[in-house]
């Protein structure tokens, strides 16, 4: 399977929520990298996913405790 750099809109705003989401993404089978660009309004979380799909993502970050939604390019 490609991989595929998805993006998402999410409330991952600080340094402690990223601490908190770190070991769902870090262990979820599929994801390469991750990252969350705190800086951004919309608090984007890139993903390099190697076969996990785009609702696998947002389950994963849910069960984290975090909202997300997939990132509408404009």
């Amino acid at each position: 399977m490609e991989n595929k750099n998805l993006q998402f809109k999410t409330n991952i705003n600080c340094g402690g929520c990223v601490a908190s989401v770190k070991p769902h993404l870090d262990n979820a089978d599929g994801i390469c990298h991750w990252e969350v660009d705190t800086t951004n309004k919309d608090k984007v979380l890139t993903v390099k996913s190697e076969g996990m799909t785009e609702q696998e993502i947002i389950d994963t970050v849910k069960k984290a405790g975090f909202t997300i939604e997939p990132l509408i390019k404009k």
